[in-house]
């Protein structure tokens, strides 16, 4: 039965070389190949790039908590900080997930696990996981930093970056872009380290639980009314600036870790009238 298939393909290639059908037939056979060999390299790669792409996002969470240092394994400093899931709509953890496995990105593209924005997307997600990770950081039991997941839409692409927050729910103690496709020399600088690290230190959100934090359209000068809540702007990249500009605010809103900082930190609710039991 093989043989008898095989028979056509026989008789291509037993054309001369300059028939056009057996070139045709060539080219095509090169390209199921090759197809092939992709999808198979692709498949067996993919458990690698997994572990690789967790293991960086180990390396940026340690970074920007500040436990990074000369000769220090990522994964061992990870270790020392703790993950959880948290409901974005209760700002409450839940348990019922593992928070080291789950993918905010797999939730946003699952109507079941994720809620559709509409006007409300200044971020330009079109839509928001249920659920979003969080980082808890300790020392000698007391928390010292929470490490929030943020993303939205820059000029070319989604910037994906983590926003390290005092304990008090209103102070950046740093912010890190590790996925950004901005263009070069200009939007790139998100995630250069010169321009990261005026973030330290700045006012996230205001008295009344609004966020407050803006990056500038030039640079912001000491002693400036609000420089404390203003990041210098990006030469060039105008557009990109704007762009983080309104990702931390919808993230730092109601629509994003609102109700969480109003549960477990000083910021306020907007909810509750104040009460962030």
């Amino acid at each position: 039965m093989i043989a008898t298939a095989l028979q056509p393909l026989r008789a291509v290639f037993a054309l001369p070389n300059d028939d056009p059908r057996k070139t045709v037939a060539v080219a095509l056979a090169l390209c199921l190949a090759c197809s092939v060999v992709v999808s198979a390299t692709a498949v067996t790669l993919r458990p690698l790039q997994e572990r690789n792409a967790a293991l960086a996002l180990k390396r940026e969470v340690v970074k920007v908590a500040g436990l990074a240092g000369p000769g220090m394994d990522p994964a061992r400093a990870f270790e020392q900080i703790e993950t959880r899931l948290v409901d974005l709509d209760t700002g409450t953890f839940v348990d019922d997930a593992d928070p080291r496995t789950y993918s905010y990105r797999d939730a946003a593209q699952d109507p079941a696990r994720s809620t559709a924005l509409g006007d409300t997307d200044i971020a330009g997600i079109r839509s928001r996981p249920d659920r979003m990770p969080v980082y808890l950081v300790r020392e000698e039991g007391e928390l010292r930093s929470i490490i929030l997941p943020v993303y939205g839409a820059g000029l070319w692409s989604t910037m994906h970056g983590l926003l390290a927050v005092a304990p008090d729910g209103r102070t950046a103690r740093g912010l890190t872009f590790y996925e950004q496709r901005e263009t070069a020399g200009l939007g790139s600088e998100v995630a250069s380290e010169r321009w990261l690290s005026q973030w330290p230190g700045k006012t996230l959100i205001g008295p009344d639980g609004e966020p407050v934090i803006r990056v500038a359209k030039g640079n912001v000068e000491a002693g400036s009314p609000n420089a404390d809540r203003r990041v210098d702007g990006l030469s060039g990249a105008t557009l990109t600036g704007n762009g983080v500009t309104r990702l931390l605010r919808f993230w730092l809103g109601e629509q994003g870790y609102g109700p969480f900082l109003a549960k477990h930190t000083d910021v306020p609710s907007r909810r509750r009238g104040g009460d962030h039991g």
